[in-house]
């Protein structure tokens, strides 16, 4: 929000100086970023004087060049000029040495004392354009007659100065976004810190007067849900020219460009009241009709920016007997706007839904101020006042007559919120004992009504222009505001009782899971949980949650799945050259039954991607591959305390192939390389291996997990390998499982060490050798207790699966 120190000063009763205005500003919420000083012309004009030819003589040297004599108050400076209109008796703007001048197109220079073709120059005679004043280079700049010579040149053409805040507003505060609102608050400062009473100077509306019972326009609103209240006013006559210099000064001082003197008022009337208007030209309106309603999907309307946009059935539209001209509260049309033919106008003041305002202004990539005033509220109560003030402007600068009485439709009055503050509880809460006398004060300067007053509360209403005020908590914060939170005392020493964390087991096991991951490289990353439907296909956007009020067409839905906010993150990592990756995060899922039930799990996910070891002169690089993540996941499980993990194939779309993990019945969650299709969604080309951990569900078994400790063994293992033909479609967790069922309590580890695949071994056969570890913790084993084990197993195999053992 940028704010005009000298507009703002119009609205004090008293002279504020521009630093301790900022402080204030600071101190009541208002935060101020940034100062900074504007200047109509760059430098002012400072130290360029106006000057009075005295003589012109040829130059000697030059045929173009002129040698003059001017007279700048009690000196006289010799200046060679080149301009053809330069003559004696003239009153010229002189740039004397050590002045600065700013060119319309060029940087700054600084004038020195120089020596022109053998003659000396003391300075420069200026045209327009070197100066700022103007586009013209045909010859000097030549004042009237009667200017004094030696008169500096920014006393006389007065170039408008002011100092300029810029103040970060936090999103709740709709209630500062104008000159008048800070002034309020400024008021409201002064009035309880200097022990007097403060109020802001606001213009006055209560004698205009508008003809009564005159309606040339029929106006109805038939959404009144997205526009509780609409007034207008008709004004003829008029004459749109350039805005008068006071008006330009101020708009041009806070960024704003100037159009012409009805869309300049528009705009000042914003920036001072907070309530954004809107001027339709009346002949343009068809029919003599206004009405305020929705247009059916897929309309065609033309913008102010000349772009044809469709339109969406939820959004609001100012309309005539025949179409739209305006999207309510957004953007203008161009058919009604008003150009410099325009004699009359219809002058609009509304209040609009700020949800619709919100959701037509990201639909549509129309981030107008008007649009940002609206979505976050604008004052009920103040539209038919506003009106008047800017319709007395207009009459004031383009003249014209009131053609109409003012249009107010209100059918349903809002009625003031009403909040009771406790005094224990804004002493509980701020930390500091108000006098009841200084609460009333403050709220009162707030707009804040005093309903009923007890001896330990405060019945209040709640004025329309801080609709962010429903809790007593809100009240104590406008208190803590203007009172300054710096006037709060801080204790000298503070006592805390310390919170018990009632999941603090679940958070040490992913302290752990966390310390794994990054101690072997990973990072953490975390992504947004709201993404784009365009990442899935209908079918998965079934059981989608959807955003009612999406902050972007981008940002629209609750992501359903984790991968895709993760590849975001991987092409964005590519497109800078950082190609081998390590990511996990943690974060949720969502998902809503057809029964409107909503499930919120939370996930485990882990990225790699590029290689895992870099090439050196030693060894080649070694890429990513399946089992890198696979290992990574079982260590990571172990850590957890769950073993004996299932795996099966995995058919998922987004695969190319992978693993669902399995624990019993308990499906863990899936592992694999993602598809190449959906990698090229994100235009990745490299293969990236996805884990989708289901961390809810593993939380749960973990918490279930005791850890236990025990001496290493005193007795050595012992090891036995088995080399077997199978099958070629047999996969090894068979093999494994099939051990397993033995339940040989000797029975350590089994791994899997070597596969071989030849036209030898037969048509659709492969060669599996697995490593078999036995222990005994309680004594060496023997050859015979370990060859009948084997003997076991060999049996198992050949019978359950089928396999050859190779001798």
């Amino acid at each position: 929000m940028t704010i005009s120190y000298k507009w703002l000063c119009e609205y004090l009763p008293v002279t504020v100086s521009a630093d301790r205005l900022s402080q204030i500003l600071t101190s009541i919420g208002l935060e101020v970023e940034a100062v900074h000083e504007y200047e109509e012309l760059k430098g002012g004009l400072k130290g360029l004087v106006v000057g009075e030819v005295l003589e012109t003589s040829p130059h000697p040297n030059a045929d173009k060049l002129k040698l003059t004599r001017v007279a700048v108050g009690g000196d006289t400076l010799r200046i060679v000029c080149g301009a053809p209109n330069v003559a004696a008796g003239q009153k010229v703007v002189v740039a004397p040495v050590g002045a600065t001048i700013y060119p319309v197109n060029g940087d700054p220079v600084t004038m020195k004392l120089a020596r022109i073709r053998g003659e000396e120059s003391q300075g420069m005679i200026c045209a327009e354009d070197e100066i700022g004043l103007g586009a013209s280079h045909n010859g000097i700049m030549i004042l009237p007659a009667d200017v004094k010579a030696g008169t500096p040149a920014s006393e006389y053409f007065q170039s408008y100065s002011d100092t300029i805040f810029e103040i970060g507003l936090t999103p709740n505060r709709m209630d500062a976004m104008s000159h008048w609102g800070v002034a309020r608050d400024v008021c409201a400062y002064l009035s309880h810190h200097d022990k007097k009473s403060v109020r802001p100077k606001l213009p006055d509306t209560h004698h205009f007067k508008a003809p009564k019972g005159k309606a040339p326009l029929k106006v109805t609103v038939e959404n009144k849900t997205a526009c509780p209240r609409y007034s207008g006013i008709c004004i003829d006559n008029i004459k749109v020219t350039a805005s008068p210099n006071w008006l330009q000064h101020l708009l041009k001082a806070i960024g704003l460009r100037t159009i012409n003197n009805i869309v300049d008022i528009t705009n000042f009337i914003q920036h001072e009241t907070g309530q954004p208007l809107h001027a339709f030209d009346a002949d343009k309106i068809r029919g003599n009709q206004v009405i305020v309603k929705n247009l059916p999907e897929g309309t065609r309307f033309t913008t102010l920016d000349e772009k044809e946009r469709k339109l969406s059935v939820e959004d609001l539209m100012i309309c005539d007997a025949e179409g739209g001209m305006c999207i309510g509260g957004v953007f203008g049309g161009i058919e009604s706007g008003v150009t410099g033919q325009t004699t009359r106008i219809f002058l609009e003041s509304a209040c609009f839904d700020p949800v619709t305002i919100r959701r037509t202004s990201f639909r549509h990539g129309l981030r107008t101020d008007a649009a940002t005033r609206f979505e976050k509220g604008t004052d009920v109560s103040a539209t038919v006042n506003v009106l008047k003030r800017a319709a007395a402007l207009i009459l004031e600068t383009c003249g014209g007559t009131l053609s109409s009485d003012i249009y107010d439709i209100y059918p349903e009055p809002q009625p003031k919120k009403e909040i009771s503050l406790k005094y224990h509880y804004l002493k509980k809460l701020s930390g500091k004992n108000y006098h009841p006398d200084a609460v009333k004060s403050i709220l009162q300067a707030l707009g804040f009504e005093i309903e009923k007053d007890t001896i330990d509360s405060l019945l209040i209403s709640v004025p329309y222009h801080k609709p962010d005020i429903s809790l007593q908590a809100d009240v104590v914060e406008e208190i803590l505001r203007i009172d300054g939170l710096d006037n709060v005392e801080i204790p000298t020493s503070i006592k805390i009782t310390p919170s018990v964390d009632e999941n603090i087991e679940g958070e040490l096991i992913k302290e752990k899971i966390v310390s794994f991951l990054t101690g072997s490289g990973h990072h953490e990353i975390l992504t947004n949980s709201i993404t784009n439907k365009a990442y899935y296909t209908e079918e998965e956007l079934s059981t989608v949650v959807k955003m009612k009020n999406s902050l972007s067409a981008e940002l629209n839905i609750m992501r359903p799945d984790m991968l895709e906010t993760g590849l975001e993150i991987i092409e964005w990592n590519l497109n800078r050259k950082n190609e081998n990756l390590r990511l996990f995060e943690f974060g949720k899922t969502y998902s809503i039954s057809k029964k409107g039930k909503f499930d919120e799990p939370e996930h485990l996910c882990i990225y790699l991607t590029g290689n895992q070891q870099m090439a050196g002169w030693k060894q080649p690089g070694i890429k990513y591959d399946f089992f890198a993540l696979k290992g990574i996941v079982e260590k990571g499980l172990q850590l957890c305390g769950l073993t004996g993990l299932q795996f099966e194939e995995l058919k998922d779309a987004n695969f190319q192939y992978g693993l669902v993990l399995k624990s019993g019945t308990a499906n863990l969650g899936k592992l694999g390389a993602v598809h190449k299709e959906r990698l090229a969604r994100f235009d990745v080309k490299q293969q990236v291996f996805y884990a989708d951990l289901n961390w809810t569900t593993i939380l749960k078994m973990a918490l279930k997990y005791k850890t236990q400790f025990a001496p290493i063994p005193r007795f050595p293992a012992v090891q036995r390998d088995i080399a077997m033909i199978v099958a070629e479609e047999l996969p090894y967790q068979s093999v494994e499982a099939a051990i397993r069922k033995l339940s040989l309590k000797k029975l350590q580890a089994v791994q899997l060490f070597d596969v071989f695949v030849s036209d030898k071994l037969g048509a659709g056969k492969k060669s599996l050798a697995i490593n078999i570890t036995f222990l005994d913790e309680e004594k060496t084993l023997t050859d015979g207790e370990i060859d009948g084990w084997m003997k076991k197993i060999m049996q198992s195999l050949e019978r359950d699966l089928q396999v050859e053992i190779r001798k």
